[in-house]
């Protein structure tokens, strides 16, 4: 009788997105220019492995600007801020860099629009995440959370003709389409955003997670439990049809009672999660006999943003006066 063939899935697209990747180009390139310490108010993006290198190269991780010295160099995380903390900012003569994902930034955009136009703004998203903080503060006055399809009854509006459904962007696209749809049963004029909110790497590795999900005995998926997009994706794995999914931040938090019996194993990563952690994932699994990897394509990933203005602006500064 011949042993199964054990096999792993590899997703792709996975790990690092655009706005995280220049979030910690952010942080590296800020270390180079000014020198050690620099201030990041949060962690820049959800993984302890990122957060623990950069504090070894001179990143301190701060909750608060009252952290902060007077004066001294902080950067905003990619989840974004409210209006408030530029202020504080400001008032403590800190030299601030923004490294808020463009995406998310969009959604700041969107939320001032809507309430200078006097709109109810109803914000799908997780009740405690950096970046609903962060997008609720840009009008505090207009703008009230629905946590998912079961916060839909609490919502209350002063004109159902003039209200607007906006998102966390790292959400599944699923609960949040279901959300939408409950919304719309009892807002039936409620408007959508311009464009989609939920950002196109958390679509795109949700829906490979999608593709390969039913094949799979197990879904490891690599990322920190305070990464909203990386907890989704086990969500819609086991969802899509996977007899179990885990998250781990690292290959060595694997147990071998979860591959047991198994002969297929999917592999992703979040966001925020850097590509060597999942290569210690496939050597990991491949010592236990997982050794035939197939990689699984669902789209090409092109996009990249520039640093911040501020920060290129002092790198080219200090580059002149080599």
């Amino acid at each position: 009788m011949t042993t199964p063939r054990k096999r792993v899935l590899l997703a792709k697209p996975r790990g690092y997105c655009a706005g995280v990747d220049r979030a910690v180009q952010t942080v590296e390139r800020a270390l180079e220019t000014y020198g050690a310490p620099i201030y990041v108010r949060k962690q820049i993006v959800h993984n302890k492995h990122v957060v623990s290198e950069l504090e070894k190269r001179g990143a301190i991780f701060v909750e608060e600007n009252e952290e902060v010295p007077e004066g001294a160099t902080v950067i905003f995380s990619a989840h974004g801020v409210a209006p408030v903390v530029y202020e504080e900012a400001k008032e403590r003569n800190l030299r601030a860099i923004d490294a808020t994902c463009p995406l998310v930034t969009k959604v700041h955009h969107e939320a001032r629009r809507f309430a200078a136009d006097d709109y109810d703004i109803l914000l799908i998203g997780h009740e405690g995440h950096e970046e609903v903080i962060g997008t609720s503060g840009e009008a505090p006055q207009h703008i009230q959370l629905v946590d998912g399809p079961d916060g839909v009854d609490k919502v209350t509006v002063r004109d159902p003709s003039k209200v607007v459904w906006l998102s966390q962007t790292t959400l599944s696209v699923d609960e949040t389409l279901e959300t939408v749809a409950r919304l719309k049963q009892k807002l039936p004029l409620l408007q959508s955003p311009p464009s989609d909110d939920i950002c196109y790497a958390t679509q795109n590795r949700q829906q490979v997670v999608k593709q390969i999900a039913a094949e799979c005995d197990v879904v490891i998926v690599v990322g920190s439990r305070n990464s909203s997009n990386s907890v989704r994706l086990v969500e819609v794995a086991v969802d899509a049809g996977a007899r179990a999914g885990y998250l781990v931040d690292f290959a060595h938090e694997i147990q071998d009672e979860w591959l047991e019996g198994a002969t297929t194993v999917g592999l992703s990563s979040g966001a925020s999660v850097p590509e060597d952690l999942v290569q210690d994932v496939i050597s990991h699994l491949a010592a236990r006999g997982f050794d035939q990897l197939e990689e699984i394509l669902a789209a090409e990933e092109r996009l990249v943003f520039s640093l911040p203005q501020e920060l290129k602006r002092d790198m080219k500064a200090a580059a002149a006066q080599r």
